[in-house]
């Protein structure tokens, strides 16, 4: 089996359109979570969210284009581009037949199909060619359509740890020489559908979260995109690129305890890091730091605290954990991506962002949390956490390049 390496980021979030920006906003402790404008929630108990506000990625589109193409679609393209601008590879034809994509998907499509049903609603004559965006594999097809990747192209559904599950499939792809370059990440946008379920739940906090605070009260539900290219080290040393880093490895899960609440001990998420580890040949102690789920709920910022407890034993208290989601939001189907990308730039700076909007630590989250400014540390090896709905759990083993 061939080492995995990262040669290139393609990110667009709440705290700027491009990764250096992400990074940037995460470093300085900025959130992105605010007011919601994307559509009227003024009905709902909420009214903020971590929306994209930069435009770069709108850029470039004929009006036909912007008809067809859904806000996802168009997310997902740009940090596409990103990506393998980043990585020094040919955008057009990065490897043909033998470069996949593998995207983590939750509700992508879902404001294109709002903004189509209200147009019937409202007596406008239907335009088949603007329903495509709504269906979840589209934005992984235009992506592969518009990049000649010829291979192995899927679109994972395993709600919110989709993307560290295609982040995970994507390296082992390349790893068993299957693919020689796999474009892997998510993408996820807000809507209506997923903005009022939420709060129907009251999983959302009305101001923005507080991951693992003793006075967290939920969620703030985000939205970005997030890729990374995948490709052997040897290819990537023959080439000359930059390498940010390995994936060492990836566990998975499932809770089978509910379709919404963890297993209050974290058993599953505990199997799923345990797996990661012992796929990755890595002992619990190796470990330097771990990027969080860390929504802001009571259960789930628990849970892990309880399943990460058990993974370090003594050790528990002195491995720092981050949730960014205080900074970029809880985005769901692209949540693994986005926080793999942090995991993966907490290496190669030497810096751990801060939780933002971590002010104490509650008694059930009793880890070493980095809170108030970001945290100087040499990392070597670093877990990417993430759960989800259904008791899906998913860890990405990210690891500094070695000789």
């Amino acid at each position: 089996m061939s080492r995995v390496a990262i040669t290139g980021c393609g990110v667009i979030s709440a705290l700027g359109g491009s990764a250096a920006e992400t990074w940037e906003g995460l470093l300085a402790g900025r959130t992105g979570i605010g007011p919601l404008t994307l559509f009227d929630a003024s009905k709902e108990r909420t009214h903020t969210a971590a929306q994209i506000t930069s435009t770069d990625w709108e850029q470039g589109y004929s009006r036909r284009e912007r008809l067809r193409l859904s806000r996802g679609d168009r997310l997902g393209l740009h940090a596409a581009a990103q990506a393998f601008a980043d990585a020094g590879l040919d955008a057009k034809r990065p490897a043909g037949a033998r470069a996949g994509l593998i995207l983590g998907g939750g509700g992508s499509g879902l404001l294109q199909g709002e903004e189509y049903l209200a147009g019937i609603l409202a007596g406008r004559a239907p335009r088949p060619s603007s329903t495509r965006g709504f269906f979840m594999g589209t934005t992984a097809d235009l992506i592969a359509e518009r990049f000649g990747l010829g291979g192995r192209v899927q679109t994972i559904m395993n709600a919110c740890s989709s993307s560290s599950i295609a982040i995970g499939l994507g390296a082992s792809l390349v790893a068993g020489g299957d693919q020689e370059v796999v474009l892997a990440g998510g993408v996820e946008t807000l809507s209506r559908t997923t903005y009022s379920g939420f709060n129907s739940l009251r999983l959302v906090d009305p101001d923005p979260c507080r991951p693992f605070d003793r006075d967290r009260r939920g969620m703030s539900l985000g939205e970005c995109a997030a890729l990374l290219v995948l490709e052997t080290v040897e290819a990537a040393r023959a080439r000359g690129a930059r390498i940010y880093g390995e994936v060492a490895a990836y566990g998975m899960s499932a809770d089978a305890y509910h379709v919404t609440a963890p297993d209050p001990e974290g058993k599953g998420l505990l199997r799923s890091m345990r797996a990661a580890l012992a796929a990755a040949q890595i002992s619990a102690d190796d470990v330097d730091h771990v990027n969080a789920h860390g929504t802001g709920t009571e259960q789930n910022d628990a849970a892990e605290t309880r399943a990460l407890k058990r993974l370090f034993k003594e050790r528990a208290r002195r491995v720092p954990v981050v949730s960014i989601k205080g900074a970029v939001g809880h985005c769901l189907g692209a949540a693994g991506a986005i926080e793999a990308f942090a995991a993966l730039m907490s290496i190669v700076h030497g810096r751990i962002p801060a939780t933002t909007g971590l002010r104490e630590p509650g008694p059930d989250c009793d880890l070493d949390h980095v809170r108030g400014r970001a945290r100087e540390a040499r990392l070597r090896v670093v877990l990417s956490n993430s759960t989800a709905f259904g008791g899906n759990n998913g860890t990405l083993v990210l690891r500094a390049l070695e000789t």
